[in-house]
């Protein structure tokens, strides 16, 4: 496995090829269950503060960690725009289901807002994203900043996010590659412990159970119409859009859960990419860009 992941890597490393020098370094965040490793890529260079981007692994709430980050459009956002990501190694759910996941994320946020003049980060471009289960701790975050905090969060990007511990549509019956119902019913299963399959699910566990989603931050994902989160994906967008927030989504063709990571070469993979810089153009850089 860490053979395979170290090959990906460098495939990655090779196909992005460009872009600006970034930094690399390790930081401790202190949150209520003790210190948190956290993953901080920065420009080397940078002309006055930049975006901030709160990162967020995937992995079905199970796996994964901020090595992760090399695959990710985050550090693509990082290279492309000189934008400071932030990447936390969150409590996994085997030994901590939630809230403690949640908890950790959002400490995260409040750390990059606390901190951003140390990290040269503009307080008013702050941004969450996160892909997969990333992407729901990402819904998850704004809705807790929205109903409990005080970071002005200024865009979401939840790629093929992991919404509703539910079935739907797409998640029932799916035997797509990388991730299937099955195995989001592992992951589930473990995030939500005791409230698995009942009706005490919190909406900041599962944000499918919201039904208010006015003054969330403005929101772009991409997702594949093959994929297990398809359906909750294009749900999340459509609520967003009937409560007045500016939400886009695009779909792309496969069974691929996180195409975009796994084979970034590949055409739909840079189509995907590409409309991402779009929308983060077009909502954080008002279509100016700093290069």
């Amino acid at each position: 496995m860490k053979t395979l992941l170290s090959l990906l890597l460098l495939l990655l490393s090779i196909i992005s090829g460009g872009g600006r020098p970034l930094v690399s370094r390790t930081a401790y965040i202190d949150t209520e269950a003790g210190r948190m490793k956290a993953r901080i890529l920065r420009p080397k260079e940078a002309d006055g503060p930049v975006p901030g981007i709160l990162w967020i692994h995937g992995g079905g709430y199970m796996l994964g960690g901020s090595y992760m980050l090399d695959m990710s459009c985050g550090k693509m956002l990082a290279k492309e725009y000189g934008a400071v990501v932030v990447c936390p190694d969150y409590r996994l759910a085997g030994k901590a289901p939630y809230p403690a996941a949640l908890e950790d994320c959002y400490a995260a946020l409040e750390w990059m807002y606390e901190n951003a003049d140390e990290l040269g980060i503009d307080r008013k471009r702050i941004i969450v994203g996160g892909e997969s289960a990333g992407g729901g701790l990402t819904v998850a975050v704004c809705l807790y900043n929205r109903d409990k905090g005080s970071v002005p969060v200024a865009m979401q990007i939840p790629l093929y996010p992991m919404l509703d511990c539910e079935d739907t549509e797409s998640s029932r019956d799916n035997h797509g590659k990388v991730w299937n119902t099955k195995r989001n019913h592992w992951g589930w299963k473990h995030y939500l412990g005791e409230q698995y399959g009942t009706d005490s699910v919190s909406k900041y566990a599962s944000p499918a159970r919201e039904t208010d989603y006015s003054e969330l931050p403005p929101c772009y994902t991409f997702v594949a119409d093959g994929e297990p989160f398809y359906a909750e994906t294009l749900t999340y967008v459509k609520n967003l859009q009937a409560a007045g927030v500016d939400a886009r989504v695009d779909v792309f063709h496969g069974n691929t859960h996180a195409f975009d990571m796994l084979f970034p070469g590949r055409a739909e993979s840079k189509a995907a990419r590409a409309r991402l810089c779009e929308e983060f153009e077009r909502i954080i850089l008002k279509a100016s860009r700093f290069r």
